[in-house]
């Protein structure tokens, strides 16, 4: 409930208009990117490189494409780079651990 100035008296108020605000905020990021996707999606599909993968040139399957109409790596590429991620993320937190600040 806002006061009369547009402020929130009530710190509790405050805290849960921040958490919707944020919620908000993160969903309607999350559709800017998929549209973003889908556009990318129609421009392959246009130019003849839609459900193909961009890492290593070969067909995605038809079955990742039902799932995930978006993507633009096949299945083994998309594993293959989660694992390099998942690997330096570990590093990194390593590192953290060795070295803390």
């Amino acid at each position: 409930v806002e006061d009369k100035k547009g402020g929130f008296p009530d710190p509790t108020d405050r805290a849960s208009f921040e958490s919707d605000r944020n919620f908000m905020l993160r969903i309607k990021d999350r559709e800017r990117k998929l549209i973003t996707k889908v556009k990318e999606a129609l421009d392959r599909i246009e130019d003849g490189t839609f459900a193909i993968c961009e890492s290593c040139g070969r067909p995605i399957s038809e079955k990742r494409l039902m799932v995930r109409p978006v993507t633009t790596q096949c299945i083994e590429c998309k594993t293959e780079e989660e694992q390099k991620e998942r690997v330096a993320r570990n590093r990194k937190v390593k590192l953290k651990r060795s070295f803390p600040s």
